[in-house]
């Protein structure tokens, strides 16, 4: 079976065989096999930027070439570079490379740009930077849940809106905990899922796990998580930097496990340990497997 890191590279062709003209995101993920958001949550993950972010680096370090070892117009490399037009290629040549595409060109200095990425063992080690977080396998009962659902884009969309959608949802929801009834202890967990295949739209639930779903209070929502084996990760520290363990998970262990995600929900835990106010918090969030 094919694994993510050869996916992944398979995505990085398609681009680099595309860059002359219009790219989709999703026609990127359909080339890997993956539903687009992880693709875009795994590519994340291993390079650090967003796909769009990739393929506009990309496409000014092969510009940088052409303006050295070419006669084209400017206004033509600007528009094989997919963009609008020749002003709108310069804005983002100067934030880039800090100067023009004109007196780049007429410096004729060589710089090194952006090269196509190589999805290896060193890379992963590098961009893991030494972490070695071993998860718990464990098989996950079926689970029924009250809360309140909110859609968003996470990190690794260019309509990233985490920090608009979720902070409130928790602010709504935990004030009303004590009118939902039949709760199973006191962890409450935050619950991920892709909507649809081709869309890096996410919905998200506040919600608390229940013996039986009968009295749901006004405005919540049931929810059921199937059976099934969840990788479970233990987070250290603030809240806030939980993509990174995020990141580390679908760029690392992911690839590394021989284990793929199953493309049910992703699963955050707040037990007694969490205290988004202290950098001694714990936390964990699972990733359901198979």
């Amino acid at each position: 079976m094919m694994n993510y890191l050869d996916q992944i590279q398979r995505g990085i062709d398609h681009i680099e065989a595309n860059l002359e003209q219009p790219i989709s995101i999703s026609a990127v993920a359909r080339e890997t096999g993956l539903s687009q958001w992880h693709f875009q949550r795994i590519f994340k993950g291993l390079t650090g930027d967003t796909v769009k972010d990739y393929i506009r680096s990309r496409r000014l370090g092969k510009a940088l070439e052409q303006l050295l070892n070419s006669d084209k117009k400017i206004i033509d490399i600007a528009m094989e570079a997919d963009f609008e037009s020749q002003e709108s290629f310069t804005r983002a040549f100067k934030s880039a490379f800090d100067t023009t595409p004109a007196e780049y060109r007429k410096a004729g200095k060589r710089r090194p740009f952006p090269q196509k990425v190589k999805f290896d063992q060193d890379y992963l080690e590098h961009i893991s930077k030494r972490m070695n977080t071993v998860p718990e396998i464990y098989a996950q009962k079926e689970m029924h849940l009250v809360g309140l659902r909110t859609s968003f884009f996470g990190t690794d969309s260019e309509k990233n809106n985490i920090g608009e959608k979720l902070p409130p949802l928790w602010q709504q929801f935990l004030p009303r905990l004590s009118e939902i009834k039949n709760t199973v202890g006191g962890t409450c967990y935050g619950i991920v899922r892709q909507i649809t295949e081709n869309s890096d739209e996410l919905e998200y639930f506040c919600a608390i796990e229940v013996t039986t779903l009968t009295d749901i209070p006004d405005g919540m929502l049931a929810i059921e998580i199937p059976a099934c084996a969840y990788a479970k990760f233990t987070h250290n520290g603030a809240v806030g930097l939980i993509d990174n363990t995020i990141n580390y998970i679908y760029s690392t262990w992911l690839p590394r496990s021989g284990r793929r995600h199953s493309n049910t929900a992703d699963l955050e835990f707040y037990g007694a340990g969490y205290n988004p106010s202290s950098d001694e918090s714990v936390m964990h969030y699972a990733i359901p497997i198979n």
